[in-house]
C-alpha cells in the first residue's frame, strides 16, 4: 500500500531547525524557529513553571484522564487572561487542546460542520494556517496584508477583503505579534475589523500564540477583547507555547464565544466531538503547570515579571537590529514599531542561502526572522553579514 504513496515534503522550519542543530560553526544563530532564546543562546524555562512542576510533583495523587474538554479549571483561568472582564460579556465554552496546533484544527473542523466553505488568511501568513484549514475540507483564499519592501501592514486591502465577503465564510486573524510580519494593529483597526466582519456574517477565528510578547498582557489582548464584544460569535485559539515556554508540552485552548449560553455549550459539545474523533483527549501535565501559575498570586507575579523581562530585551534586540539594517534598506527601520517575535527582511532566496552557508545565519526562505532567536552580542555582527548580502 505504501508504494502508491508520494513522499511529502518536510515542515522547512522544523529542517531548519535540524540544519541548525548540525553546524558545528560558534557564531551560527537559529532565527528560523519561533522561540525565546536568552543571552546564553538557550530556550529557557520559565522560574514559575520549575516551581510549579516541583509542587506538581509533591501534589499530584493520580494519572487519570482528565477527560475530552481538558481541565476546566485551566480553561476558566486562561480565558480570564485572555478575555479579561471584556470576555466575562460574552458567552464563551472552552475545550483545552494539544498546543495552539490543536486548536486552530477543532476550529476548523467545526467551522466546516457549520457548513462554512472558504476561509480568508493574510499574506503573507503563518504557512500552518492554511494546511490546517485546507485539511480540514475548507477553501483558503488570499488577501494582501504586509508589503515587505515598504514594510506596510495594507490596512485597506485588508478591509477590501471582507467587504467582499459574507456569510459562509471566515477570517483568521492574529491576536497581535503577527507572524511572519510583526505588523501592529491598532485598536481603531480592531473596531473597523469587527464592524465589517459583524455586518458581514462572517466568522472570526483569532490566534493569540504570543500574549505578553508585543506591549503587555493586557494589551496584546485588547484587540480581540474588543472583535469579541463587538461580533455575534468567535472562535479564539489560544497557545501557552511561548508565553509559558512550554513548547514542548503542547497546552493549548479553543475558545466558542456567542450570545447565548444554549449556544455556546452547542459549539463546546461539538468541539468536544472533533476532539474525540482526532486524539481523544489532551496532555494534562503542561495544562496542570499553567493552571498552577495561574491560580498562585506568588506564581503568577513570578511568571508576569519573567516574562515582562523577556518582552523588553526583545523590544530592545529589535530596535538595535532595526537601526542597523536600516543602513542598506531605509524601510527596515519600521522594524523598530513592529512587535513580537518576528519580521521579514526584504531578501531573495539567493541572498537567505548565501546568510545560511556562508554566515551561519539561519533563517527560513520567505525572510521572516526570529528576533527572540538573537543574543545582543551577535546583533552587530548578524546585522553586518546581512547588509553585505
Amino acid at each position: 500500500m505504501f508504494k502508491v504513496l508520494t513522499h511529502q515534503p518536510t515542515d522547512p522550519v522544523l529542517a531548519l531547525m535540524g540544519l541548525f542543530e548540525r553546524d558545528r560553526r560558534p557564531g551560527a544563530v537559529d532565527l528560523g524557529i519561533g522561540a525565546y532564546r536568552n543571552e546564553q543562546g538557550r530556550i529557557p524555562i520559565f522560574r514559575a513553571v520549575k516551581l510549579a512542576e516541583q509542587m506538581l510533583w509533591r501534589e499530584q495523587d493520580t494519572k487519570s484522564y482528565i477527560g475530552p474538554a481538558g481541565d476546566l479549571e485551566f480553561l476558566d483561568a486562561l480565558w480570564s487572561l485572555v478575555g479579561g472582564a471584556a470576555g466575562g460579556t460574552r458567552a464563551t465554552a472552552g475545550v483545552q487542546t494539544p498546543g495552539g496546533t490543536g486548536a486552530l484544527r477543532l476550529a476548523a473542523e467545526v467551522a466546516r460542520r457549520a457548513g462554512r466553505q472558504r476561509v480568508l488568511i493574510g499574506s503573507p501568513n503563518w504557512r500552518d494556517h492554511v494546511e490546517i484549514f485546507e485539511a480540514a475540507g475548507l477553501r483558503v483564499e488570499r488577501y494582501p496584508f504586509f508589503d515587505v519592501p515598504s514594510q506596510t501592514m495594507l490596512f485597506d486591502r485588508i478591509m477590501e477583503a471582507f467587504a467582499a465577503a459574507g456569510p459562509g465564510d471566515v477570517a483568521v486573524l492574529h491576536a497581535g505579534c503577527h507572524n511572519p510580519s510583526g505588523a501592529v494593529l491598532s485598536l481603531s483597526h480592531w473596531s473597523a475589523i469587527a464592524d465589517g466582519l459583524a455586518r458581514r456574517g462572517i466568522l472570526p477565528v483569532i490566534d493569540i500564540a504570543y500574549q505578553g510578547f508585543g506591549q503587555g498582557l493586557e494589551e496584546d489582548a485588547r484587540g480581540l477583547r474588543n472583535l469579541v464584544a463587538q461580533v455575534p460569535e468567535a472562535l479564539v485559539a489560544v497557545s501557552l507555547s511561548k508565553t509559558f515556554g512550554l513548547y514542548r508540552e503542547r497546552v493549548g485552548a479553543i475558545f466558542a464565544t456567542a450570545a447565548t449560553d444554549g449556544a455556546a455549550e452547542i459549539a463546546r459539545s461539538n468541539l468536544v466531538s472533533v476532539a474525540r474523533a482526532l486524539y481523544l483527549m489532551p496532555p494534562a501535565h503542561g495544562a496542570a503547570v499553567a493552571r498552577m501559575i495561574l491560580q498562585d498570586a506568588r506564581l503568577k507575579q513570578d511568571w508576569t515579571s519573567e516574562l515582562e523581562d523577556m518582552r523588553l530585551r526583545i523590544a530592545l534586540i529589535r530596535s538595535m537590529l532595526a537601526s542597523r539594517l536600516a543602513v542598506r534598506w531605509p524601510a527596515l527601520a519600521a522594524m523598530s514599531d513592529q512587535e513580537g517575535l518576528f519580521s521579514i527582511l526584504p531578501l531573495d532566496e539567493a541572498q537567505i542561502m548565501n546568510a545560511r552557508s556562508n554566515h551561519g545565519i539561519y533563517m527560513s526562505l520567505c525572510g521572516r526572522i526570529n528576533i527572540a532567536g538573537l543574543r545582543m552580542a551577535d546583533v552587530d555582527r548578524v546585522a553586518t553579514d546581512i547588509v553585505r548580502l
